[in-house]
């Protein structure tokens, strides 16, 4: 009996679409598995939990590149505590900087809703009578 998963196994373990398999062993994040005697390529189980790592690492919002970083220490029998402790660092500062543009963007938005007058009967083209402006 062989060990390891097939491709289709793998992904549903792993709860990624083969398509994601494919591509993660492309880019490097997954190492080319052995291959039985029939061409099938035959993950081992670890593969699993490696899936299972980038996925994690993926929803935080690291990319790909970050990731490999982490993968590459964590291969080496390293924790990856230090590394990632700073990427997420650098993330936390990206989401709090992306927080702030967009609660400057709801200020406007309420803003904007707030000035607009009440439109009756609009003329085709725009949103409100020409010269007339009603106030709430």
């Amino acid at each position: 009996m062989a060990t390891g998963f097939l491709v289709a196994e793998l992904a549903a373990r792993a709860g990624v679409g083969t398509d994601t398999i494919r591509y993660y062993e492309r880019t490097g994040l997954l190492a080319p598995p052995p291959r039985t005697p029939g061409g099938y390529r035959r993950f081992p189980p670890e593969a699993v939990d490696r899936l299972r790592f980038i996925q994690g690492c993926q929803r935080l919002g690291l990319r790909l590149r970050e990731i490999a970083e982490l993968l590459s220490v964590r291969d080496t029998g390293d924790c990856p505590c230090e590394p990632a402790e700073t990427l997420l660092r650098r993330r936390i500062t990206e989401v709090d900087t992306e927080l702030a543009r967009l609660a400057a963007l709801r200020e406007d938005l309420v803003r904007m809703v707030e000035s607009m007058p009440e439109c009756r009967e609009p003329e085709p083209g725009t949103w409100c009578p020409a010269g007339e402006e009603v106030t709430r």
